[in-house]
């Protein structure tokens, strides 16, 4: 314990990660919740699985391991992997979550077949391309760390601009195209702010779990309120409490993988929210039908003393 202590307060290396996952909780969980509430939650883990090929490619590309390189490369593949799903559901007579199995096993294979292409060459083995499957906050580097806390920053700004009329669009898109909002630009906008978010946190929690990121959070805030502004803050706070605490649990030992901790934390808080939220936990709807039936019985039971009475 006093190891760990001490690596947050003293280890510039450490804080900066944390700062990063911390940041990229926060803006799993905001873009979570939009993505909930617009039904396309599943869309993120087709993305993250998507992001593999691209990560290979430029990898190939470029001969080495260079962040900024390998975001651009998972963004690329991301976007196409996110528009082929729109594309195959409104060109076609495939529902959406037919279009989304394909397009994640279709890009998630050929990176499978890529990432064992790299792992033969030269500088393959060496690469670390290995840590997007599960993600590894550790094998980043000072430079990616901020790379990514500066992304996760921009999309939590540009997220808290758009906040009204990402509201307006998800709950009533007819009503957000009468008042002359640039639906479609909002709907490109909003798609590639989720797979920015995805793209990110893929190296520290992996593109297998990066979409618990997003769903995971959002649906433990969905217990506590009915109000998206604080569905968002709750989510943030969640998503930020996951990922700090799975960067933490992942450190007790070598080699351990970030994202799968970062998950099992974020698990957790919607265990704890499923069983305890105030007004729809289900300890707590017991509760409340456990009391309600006793007063039905104790009012029966004075209406009878009543009616015996008289």
């Amino acid at each position: 314990m006093k190891e760990i202590t001490a690596m947050i307060l003293f280890d510039a290396n450490m804080q900066w990660v944390l700062l990063g996952t911390m940041l990229l909780g926060i803006a799993s969980g905001v873009l979570g919740s939009f993505a909930l509430l617009r039904k396309q939650s599943l869309v993120g883990d087709a993305v993250a699985h998507a992001a593999l090929p691209g990560i290979c490619i430029a990898f190939l590309l470029t001969g080495e391991k260079s962040m900024t390189a390998l975001l651009i490369g998972a963004t690329i593949s991301g976007l196409l992997a996110a528009y082929c799903i729109q594309i195959i559901t409104s060109s076609t007579v495939l529902k959406e979550d037919t279009a989304i199995c394909l397009v994640l096993s279709v890009f998630f294979g050929f990176g499978i077949v890529l990432l064992t292409k790299v792992s033969q060459t030269a500088s393959g083995n060496k690469s670390g391309l290995d840590y997007f499957i599960f993600g590894q906050a550790a094998s980043l580097t000072g430079n990616d760390v901020m790379l990514m806390t500066g992304a996760a920053a921009v999309l939590i700004i540009v997220t808290a601009l758009l906040f009204k009329e990402l509201k307006v669009l998800t709950f009533d898109p007819d009503f957000a195209k009468g008042l002359g909002l640039p639906t479609r630009l909002l709907n490109f906008t909003f798609l590639s702010l989720l797979v920015a978010a995805v793209v990110v946190g893929i190296q520290a929690v992996g593109v297998i779990l990066m979409a618990s990121m997003l769903i995971t959070p959002a649906i433990a805030a969905r217990y506590w309120t009915n109000s998206l502004g604080k569905m968002i803050v709750i989510s943030g706070f969640f998503g930020a409490l996951s990922g700090i605490s799975g960067t933490i649990m992942s450190t007790l030992g070598e080699g351990l993988p970030t994202g799968p901790f970062i998950v099992v934390t974020a698990t957790f808080l919607f265990l704890v929210s499923m069983m305890f939220a105030p007004e729809r936990g289900l300890v707590t709807k017991g509760l409340k039908m456990m009391l309600f039936n006793r007063q039905i019985r104790k009012e029966l039971h004075l209406k009878g003393r009543e009616s015996h009475e008289l």
